[in-house]
């Protein structure tokens, strides 16, 4: 992800394609990637089945930051081409049978606007719709863009708090179009309010080189609800409901404006802290913190950073380092309440553009946020003072994007509610790193985890009520340097688990279960080709599993996702130049809850798509079968690919 400021005073760690009719492109040389294998005994194996090499080195800390070099070829210009549509994977939004209301909020071209205030909108809903009461609300981000560009990370703000974080596709010669489509209806409170300003952000660099420019539209269709959904609505309007209601007020943790920049708070490194100081009504009974996160510069690829101990001793001055573990602390009034160990967004520059055209990486046009239950705690920050919510990012480099939003339920029914944190337990970080390397190959391993647990009660109109969240995290990163600093493997997996439960005054119990696997897979190799050549081959595995079980007076529900991405890709470089390449990707994403199923299996080749089958029946058998346990991803060996790859075990489904 480019930052213009950096584009001509830092190591260029993207490959940036320029359109030839598949023949040439622009390469912005990246940090070695690296491949999933399934024991530490078959990497050995692996990397000593690996063909021996010239001596010549083609990486060690050259290529870090070594820039290659194109030329846009003029003749290969087609204005009236069809413009190639890019999309990211994922299931439609679950939409009432009701007509929208529709509201294009902002028309815009983002040229030239880096370091130039957020394009700002008036923004009021919809209230010449027949109906004011909406059982969905949907964001819908529409954009084009032809010629030369690197991706870039964008936000939209509403009155300082965020609804979206994304980033753009790179266009191509004849133009590429793209849309994107979130349900923001968990904004219910702030999208109905009067009189506001919508902002975004998007920092592009337009010049004789980077000529593209993004057109954008952005609207906000708004869904009346069915007259039984309103019925079932009224049904709740005075009872708790811990998982199932929207919150009365959302309050921005980000920066204010005037800015010349986007909302988010930047952390340049491991010591710096960005804070803001907040304060909520005295009525609420309910806070959840949103958190909002994006990596970027040296720290993009921070999963790959090798520790500074093997960065020294091999003197690689231009090196991204602080080694390959990420944590972002989340603190209010200086105690730690929560924490983020971020899902790895390759953005749609990453390793090998080809990779994504037209199937964009997971997460990279809709990035995740992650909530904090900081409920528990409610009974601190009660008091009708002033507070702090405070970020940092353990082992940091420059730089990370995080911004918050306070979601607070508020108790119509009383002026002020009372509360006591109960139980606190942070247990400090734990940490390992074991190396092992001489010269510049060598191994790393390295392991970590963390446990956060909060208990308190908050009493109010619906009585005494007490919430526990427990938080569990681990994380594990195994990282190969081989081939004298031309082969890089990496293998990372971290768990995400957390638990609220919820004790009524009749000593009943809501809860809702959260547990997520993030699978990061990777693996690079370059191979000397004489004649003052090299190919480059890069393997990407990228997932996730996220299964949530949720309990309440209702019943029970539970709901499963699995997405995972396989891409494979090479290019050959001749002195600066690319001079060819592919890239390939499959990707099978399947969602399934108690009462619908959605799959879908595809894969692409150089823009275009080889199969792509999609299911929306739920066979017999999934539906008792809830609540769900993780399954196991498969792996598969890193291999040269060719135009026509296809791996089997994907098409058949992960």
């Amino acid at each position: 992800m480019k930052n213009p400021q950096t584009e001509k005073s830092i190591p260029n760690f993207h490959l940036h394609y320029i359109d030839h009719s598949i023949t040439t492109y622009h390469h912005k040389p990246k940090p070695l990637m690296a491949f999933f294998f399934p024991s530490f005994l078959f990497l050995i194996f692996f990397l000593l089945q690996q063909p021996l090499f010239s001596t010549a080195t083609l990486h060690g800390s050259s290529l870090f930051k070594s820039q290659l070099i194109t030329q846009l070829d003029s003749s290969s210009k087609n204005n009236n081409a069809t413009p190639t549509t890019y999309f990211e994977v994922t299931k439609s939004i679950d939409l009432p049978k009701t007509n929208p209301c529709s509201y294009l909020v902002l028309q815009q071209d983002f040229g030239y606007t880096y370091g130039k205030p957020p394009f700002l909108a008036n923004y009021t809903p919809p209230f010449n719709c027949p109906s004011q009461k909406f059982s969905k609300i949907v964001l819908e981000w529409k954009a084009t863009c032809k010629g030369r560009q690197f991706d870039r990370i964008f936000g939209v703000w509403l009155s300082g708090v965020e609804i979206f974080r994304s980033c753009t596709a790179e266009p191509r010669t004849n133009g590429i179009v793209w849309t994107v489509k979130k349900d923001i209806t968990r904004y219910y409170s702030l999208l109905m309010m009067k009189n506001q300003i919508l902002a975004v952000y998007m920092g592009n660099l337009v010049d004789s080189t980077y000529t593209g420019i993004y057109h954008v539209e952005l609207f906000i269709h708004f869904y009346p609800a069915e007259e039984m959904y309103s019925d079932y609505k009224r049904n709740l309007d005075y009872s708790y409901e811990a998982f199932d209601s929207r919150a009365d007020l959302i309050l921005p943790i980000s920066r204010n404006m005037p800015l010349n920049d986007g909302l988010w708070f930047e952390v340049e490194n491991s010591t710096d802290v960005q804070s803001k100081e907040f304060e909520i009504p005295q009525n609420a009974y309910r806070a959840v913190l949103e958190i909002y996160v994006s990596f970027h510069e040296n720290d993009e690829f921070w999963y790959g950073n090798p520790p500074n101990d093997y960065i020294r001793a091999n003197n690689l001055t231009d090196t991204s380092g602080n080694g390959a573990f990420r944590e972002v602390v989340v603190s209010v009034d200086d105690v730690v309440v929560g924490a983020v160990w971020p899902f790895t967004v390759i953005y749609t520059g990453g390793v090998n553009p080809l990779l994504w055209r037209p199937i964009s990486g997971i997460g990279s046009f809709d990035l995740p946020s992650y909530d904090i239950e900081i409920t528990p705690f409610l009974g601190k920050i009660l008091d009708g003072n002033t507070h702090k919510i405070s970020f940092s990012v353990t082992n940091a480099l420059n730089v990370w994007y995080i911004d918050a939003n306070l979601h607070l339920w508020l108790d119509e029914k009383s002026i002020k509610t009372e509360g006591k944190l109960l139980k606190y337990s942070s247990l400090p970080l734990s940490f390992s790193l074991m190396t092992n390397f001489t010269g510049i190959d060598g191994s790393f391993v390295t392991n970590a985890s963390r446990s956060i647990t909060l208990t308190g009660w908050v009493k109010s109109s619906y009585g005494n009520i007490t919430t526990k969240s427990a938080l569990g995290l681990s994380y594990s990163n195994y990282m190969v340097e081989g081939n004298g600093g031309n082969l890089q493997n990496v293998d990372q997996i971290i768990y995400f688990n957390e638990t609220v439960d919820v004790v009524m005054p009749s000593s009943s119990v809501q809860s809702l279960e959260s547990f997520k696997k993030f699978l990061l897979l990777l693996h690079s190799d370059n191979v000397d080709k004489g004649d003052e050549s090299y190919a480059s081959i890069s393997n990407v595995t990228l997932g996730f599993d996220d299964k949530r079980v949720k309990t309440s007076k209702n019943g029970s529900s539970a709901s499963s996702t699995e997405n995972m991405q396989k891409a494979q890709g090479h290019i050959l470089v001749k002195g600066q130049i690319v001079v060819s390449g592919v890239g390939s990707t499959q990707q099978v994403y399947k969602y399934k809850d108690n009462s619908f199923c959605y799959s879908r299996n595809i894969s692409s080749s150089n823009y275009t798509i080889h199969y792509d089958k999609v299911s929306d029946s739920c066979p017999r058998s999934t539906l008792s079968h809830l609540p769900f346990s993780f399954g196991k991803f498969r792996s598969v060996p890193a291999r040269r690919v060719s135009l026509a790859s296809h791996l089997g075990d994907v098409k058949d489904g992960v």
